[in-house]
C-alpha cells in the first residue's frame, strides 16, 4: 500500500475500538508501554454504562485525527497527579502488567470518577514539550550559515509558550553546544548522524500565540498540561517542572490569538535589518482547521516574495509526516532557499533523539 493511502486509512478509522487499539500499539512502539495498557483498557470502558464510555462509543468525527484516546488518557493521568486516584501508580510504573488486571482497575476508576473524566473529551491534548526545541535550535544553527546569526522567533500553537522561551535553554546537540550553560532546562537529545553546524545563534525576540494558551503560573492549568505527558517518561515531567519555575520567574511572551491573525500581524510589523524573521511550530499543524493552515501559508508566501538579504524570512516545522508517521524537521527560507522544503532531520515525538540528515 502506498504511504499516502496507508496514512489516509489510519487517520480515517471509523471503528472506535480499532482506533483505540491502533493508538495503544502506537504508544507501545514509542516506548510508553504502561500508558498503552491504559489506553487499551478503554476498550473495556466502552462496555460500561459510564457517560465517558458512552461518549467514546458514539464518538462523532475521526477518532485518531481528534486524538480521542489520548484525551481520555490525559484524564486518567490527572487523577494520579492530583492525588485523587493513587492506584494508577501501579500501572504507570509497570507493577501491574496483566492487561486483564489493568482493564478491571481502569473500569473501576472510570466508574468512580466518571464526572471527572468526561470533560477531558471536550478538547484535544495540549502537549508543550521542551525537547522538541532541539530540532528548532538545530534548524537555527543551519540557517545561521545561510542568513546570519540573528533571529526573531514567532511560534504558532505555542500552548504554554515553553518553546517560546528556548533562548533560555542550554543545548548539546551531538557536541554542538549553544545557550546559557547554567540553564535549568538542558536539552541533550541522543544525536544520530553529524552534529548541526557550529554557527552562532542570537534570538533577539520571541513571541508566541495560541487560541487557548496555558498559563504555567496557574497551578490548575499547569497540572492539566502535565497530565498529557506520558507518565513513564519521567525526564519530561522534570523538564515541565523546570519550565513552570522558569515561567514563574519571567513568563513567555504569549498571546491568545488565532494563528493566521497572529502571523498576519507579525509579518506586517517592522523588521529589523540583519534579523531573520522566523515562523516555527512543533506538532500542531494537523490540529488547526484547514482554512487557518491555508491562511498562514498564503501570508508566508506573500511575505516570502518581499524578503530581502537584509530582511530574510524562514519557516521551521517539526511536524508529523502523515504518510510515514515520522516526525520531521523541515525548513524553507527566503531569499535564496527556493520554494521546496529542505528536510534536515527526523526526530522522536518528544525530542529524545534526533537523526540529522543535514543539507549543504
Amino acid at each position: 500500500m502506498a504511504g499516502s493511502d496507508k496514512s489516509k486509512k489510519v487517520m480515517e478509522i471509523a471503528s472506535v475500538p480499532e482506533a483505540i487499539e491502533w493508538q495503544a500499539e502506537h504508544l507501545k512502539r514509542a516506548g510508553a508501554e504502561n500508558n498503552a495498557r491504559v489506553i487499551r483498557a478503554l476498550l473495556a470502558v466502552l462496555e460500561t454504562d459510564t457517560a465517558t464510555g458512552r461518549r467514546m462509543a458514539n464518538w462523532q468525527g475521526l477518532t485518531l485525527e481528534d486524538a480521542m484516546p489520548l484525551r481520555v488518557a490525559g484524564g486518567f493521568h490527572y487523577l494520579l497527579l492530583s492525588g485523587e486516584e493513587e492506584r494508577l501508580a501501579d500501572i504507570y510504573r509497570g507493577a501491574i502488567t496483566d492487561q486483564g488486571q489493568v482493564d478491571a482497575l481502569i473500569v473501576e476508576i472510570a466508574e468512580r470518577h466518571d464526572h471527572t473524566l468526561l470533560p477531558w473529551l471536550d478538547s484535544p491534548p495540549q502537549t508543550n514539550e521542551a525537547g522538541r526545541s532541539a530540532s528548532v535550535m538545530a534548524a537555527l544553527l543551519w540557517l545561521s550559515g545561510k542568513l546570519g546569526p540573528k533571529f526573531e522567533l514567532n511560534e504558532i500553537g505555542a500552548s504554554a509558550g515553553i518553546n517560546t522561551m528556548m533562548a533560555r535553554f542550554y543545548y548539546d546537540l551531538g557536541g554542538t553546544k549553544v545557550g546559557p550553560s547554567l540553564s535549568s532546562i538542558r536539552i541533550e537529545s541522543e544525536w544520530q548522524g553529524d552534529p548541526p553546524p557550529q554557527n552562532p545563534v542570537e534570538i533577539v525576540r520571541a513571541e508566541g500565540c495560541d487560541i487557548a494558551p496555558v498559563d504555567l503560573t496557574d497551578e490548575k492549568q499547569a497540572l492539566r498540561l502535565k497530565s498529557y505527558i506520558w507518565p513513564e517518561v519521567t525526564d519530561r515531567l522534570a523538564r515541565m517542572d523546570a519550565a513552570i519555575a522558569m515561567a514563574e520567574r519571567a513568563p513567555p511572551e504569549l498571546r491568545r490569538m488565532d494563528a493566521a491573525e497572529f502571523m498576519k500581524e507579525r509579518l506586517g510589523a517592522e523588521q529589523e535589518e540583519g534579523v531573520t524573521r522566523v515562523l516555527f511550530h512543533t506538532v500542531m499543524w494537523q490540529y488547526m482547521p484547514e482554512i487557518t493552515r491555508d491562511a498562514v501559508t498564503e501570508a508566508m508566501e506573500a511575505a516570502a516574495a518581499k524578503a530581502t538579504a537584509e530582511k530574510p524570512l524562514a519557516w521551521i516545522r517539526v511536524e508529523t509526516n502523515r504518510e510515514t508517521f515520522k516526525h520531521e524537521l523541515t525548513v524553507k527560507y527566503w531569499p535564496g532557499g527556493g520554494d521546496d522544503w529542505t528536510m534536515l532531520a527526523e526526530a522522536h515525538p518528544h525530542g529524545a533523539w534526533v537523526e540529522w540528515k543535514g543539507a549543504d
